[in-house]
């Protein structure tokens, strides 16, 4: 059996895997979205199928954007066979004399939640996360329209947790194959964060993990090939 549950980042939906989740179902996958309901969807927990037969072909992958691994549930790390992390980290701010500018601004956007300088924060926070590419690339609705009670106080919270990540999630197992991807331009993750991930993994794992830096690319991957390109690597790394 091959399997896979993705998980979105800060801000996201489980749209923006609509691409990924055509591709590998039709490639025999059986794919499954999380969601944190920020906006008018409804919040979606997605766990394992309850097949207990395993061996080099039963695959259970973790494809996460972002923060999306630290939101994820302990027990769906721990019994992950592959972990694909595009544009994730670690730690978010990093130790270094970078950091105190990041804190500001990651301060400025905790204190625009509920005024009216949310939406434009919002707006900024998407502008950045997509370039160099527009923020039509990006299908997810507008969280500045769709935007609920309940989802303003996930995302709070979930900035909160952004800030405060010091490590690699609990549950992270030791056994797993991880391919790590990043976006040559992005404007919101850090060197310094990607440096930091991979260090920490390296130390983590029983397996070095493989990296990808896509030239052209940011904080969000569009580039159609990358879809069969991380399917050939799980493909190579059963």
């Amino acid at each position: 059996m091959k399997e896979v549950i993705a998980m979105h980042g800060w801000g996201g939906d489980a749209q923006i895997w609509i691409a990924w989740r055509k591709y590998f179902k039709r490639h025999g996958w059986l794919w499954q979205t999380a969601d944190r309901g920020y906006g008018k969807a409804k919040p979606r927990y997605p766990n394992w199928s309850k097949t207990t037969f395993k061996n080099s072909e039963h695959q259970r992958v973790v494809i996460c954007h972002s923060l999306g691994t630290h939101l994820l549930d302990e027990q769906i790390l721990k019994e992950a066979t592959h972990i694909v992390l595009i544009s994730s980290f670690s730690r978010f701010v990093p130790n270094n004399k970078e950091s105190r500018a990041i804190k500001t601004a990651l301060k400025g956007m905790q204190q625009a939640f509920g005024t009216l300088l949310e939406k434009d924060m919002l707006k900024t926070f998407f502008k950045k996360a997509c370039s160099p590419h527009p923020t039509s690339a990006l299908p997810i609705a507008s969280i500045n329209h769709n935007l609920t009670s309940s989802g303003r106080k996930k995302l709070q919270s979930d900035l909160e947790l952004l800030i405060n990540t010091s490590g690699l999630p609990c549950g992270f197992p030791l056994e797993a194959r991880v391919l790590t991807i990043y976006g040559e331009s992005d404007a919101i993750l850090l060197p310094a964060a990607n440096i930091l991930l991979e260090k920490d993994l390296k130390k983590h794992l029983q397996i070095s993990p493989t990296s990808w830096i896509i030239n052209g690319e940011g904080h969000f991957v569009f580039m159609p090939e990358i879809m069969a390109r991380v399917e050939n690597w799980l493909e190579v790394s059963k």
